[in-house]
């Protein structure tokens, strides 16, 4: 017996769903094991782990706005290969939510207090470049791991070096950034216009700002 199709209402829900589970959990299922599971914890004194845990904070808060980046581009997406590719990516983000959520629990410290405002705010943006076009909804996404591939580079020179947990799971991130940005740009993507990107690169500085505290 064949599935019946999702109604709008239906559409409606699973994404209320899967925005909740993104925005509240702190420990979704990740399809592939943490870089991290096979090394030992660091001995960080308390202002390297409060550091540690700053930056691995503003980095759960990157996933949390890809996750939603993506569902809201792939909601109004009118390509159906398109729509499964952003898909595809957001199943990988949520490895990477995974593992900076059991980071920060490993730190003693927590998610952002502000993921439902971060998650409402990058849903809102995919779906408006969604709306324009498919290709522009690409490019979107190769600007966007552009920057995060540029951001965790910086977060590399700033983690503590001994902190051998942290560094794994931000270097796996960067790989997968980058090959996200690949396959965006292969797949169609348009170049964003300089302003635009200004714009973006500015948002994502007031994100860390705000992420690394609250």
């Amino acid at each position: 017996m064949m599935p019946r199709p999702l109604s709008r209402l239906d559409r409606v829900l699973v994404e209320i769903e899967r925005a909740l589970g993104t925005a509240l959990d702190s420990q979704p299922a990740a399809s592939r094991p943490s870089p991290s599971a096979n090394l030992d914890e660091s001995d960080l004194d308390d202002a390297e782990r409060r550091h540690a845990a700053g930056l691995m904070r503003v980095n759960h808060v990157g996933e949390v706005c890809a996750q939603a980046l993506y569902s809201g581009q792939a909601a109004v997406a009118r390509d159906a290969q398109v729509r499964h590719q952003l898909l595809e990516a957001a199943s990988e983000e949520t490895d990477h939510l995974a593992w900076c959520g059991e980071r920060l629990e490993q730190l003693g410290d927590r998610p952002s207090l502000l993921n439902p405002l971060w998650y409402g705010g990058a849903y809102a943006i995919g779906a408006a470049a969604g709306l324009v076009s498919d290709r522009l909804s690409l490019g979107f996404v190769v600007e966007t791991e552009r920057q995060v591939e540029a951001h965790l580079e910086g977060h590399l020179s700033k983690l503590p070096e001994s902190d051998r947990r942290s560094r794994a799971i931000v270097s796996q991130m960067k790989e997968d950034e980058a090959r996200h940005a690949d396959q965006a740009l292969a797949a169609g993507g348009a170049a964003l216009p300089e302003p635009v990107r200004r714009a973006m690169r500015f948002a994502a500085n007031v994100m860390r700002a705000v992420a690394y505290r609250i």
